[in-house]
């Protein structure tokens, strides 16, 4: 169960063609001009210049991400070194305007492309269903999901108010998510309901849906993919609430690997192994920096086992 959908009503075809058209034109117009102010020969020795530069930059980038102390230092100068030669050349070439135009053309090209490419409605691609009368509802809350969404909007006292049992995850002792639900469930929870980051709305949405009892999405995580894909309001939170007095609901595919749900996505190699880190949360970049030399490393191995059909795939390159 979630909120009511947002059916926004986007330009009608004869509007979109002309869309298309724009986008065309933009991105022909982005190719011939440079071609025009510096003509054929020029602009292959520029594009052979920008070409290296951009070898170097890569490479300078991925000895950064894999090394630390004086050899990360020097590979940050390195990767910024060839961005000033090439403005400067392009400075005495009088050609930096040109590289811009293009630039902002080949923007637009896409932005055209983009407005073109929007489908009629959004709401099409998610019918909604009537949603269930609801007498006991039961949510659970991370407060230190979001950057403490759940204080900031004031979410378990509206909650309680429409009558829903609230359980927050605020105590030192990790809780077992799934086990809270299921408990929830014997004592005659007939809503599950998570505000939280996505991990803990897939578990919770498992046993929602072992249960068959609706599942309730409040936007209170720190990207809310999920809500997003919901049509659900990231900015206010509170507004997922609604749904205990006047809900719709959706009908969603949940999918499991190695035996573990999720609502949106789910994530291997390097990014999974960085975002389980207890500082992730805390200082994001810090973190990746730090734990990046070693997971892209000589020498190490993912630990991923893929089976496609009959065949198995032992630590491929991901």
């Amino acid at each position: 169960m979630s909120q009511a959908s947002v059916a926004a009503e986007v330009a009608p075809p004869t509007t979109r063609r002309w869309w298309a058209r724009a986008a065309m034109a933009l991105a022909v117009a982005a190719i011939l001009l440079p071609v025009a102010a510096a003509g054929l020969l020029r602009l292959l020795g520029l594009l052979a210049i920008c070409g290296v530069c951009a070898v170097v930059i890569v490479a300078a980038v991925y000895w950064f991400l894999i090394s630390r102390g004086v050899l990360r230092i020097v590979s940050a100068a390195l990767a910024v070194l060839p961005v000033a030669v090439l403005v400067v050349f392009l400075l005495r070439e009088r050609q930096l305007w040109v590289v811009i135009a293009a630039a902002l053309l080949a923007a637009a090209a896409v932005g055209c492309g983009r407005r073109a490419l929007r489908p009629s409605r959004i709401d099409s691609l998610m019918p909604e269903h009537p949603a269930p009368d609801v007498h006991r509802p039961f949510i659970i809350m991370n407060p230190r999901s979001g950057g403490g969404k759940v204080v900031r909007f004031d979410l378990q006292r509206k909650a309680e108010s429409l009558g829903a049992e609230v359980v927050l995850l605020d105590g030192p002792v990790e809780i077992d998510v799934e086990q809270l639900a299921r408990d929830a469930v014997a004592r005659g929870a007939d809503l599950l309901g998570v505000a939280g980051g996505d991990g803990t709305q897939a578990l919770v949405a498992g046993v929602a849906a072992e249960a068959g009892v609706p599942f309730l999405v409040i936007s209170a995580g720190t990207r809310n993919h999920f809500a997003l894909d919901l049509g659900l309001d990231r900015q206010d939170p509170a507004r997922c609430l609604d749904a205990l007095r006047d809900g719709v609901e959706f009908h969603v595919d949940l999918c499991h690997i190695n035996g573990r749900p999720f609502v949106n996505n789910a994530s291997f190699g390097i990014y999974a192994e960085v975002v389980q880190s207890s500082q992730y949360r805390d200082d994001k970049t810090r973190t990746v920096l730090r734990m990046l030399p070693d997971l892209l490393g000589r020498g190490t191995r993912s630990g991923l086992r893929a089976v496609v059909g009959s065949e198995t795939i032992a630590d491929p390159q991901a």
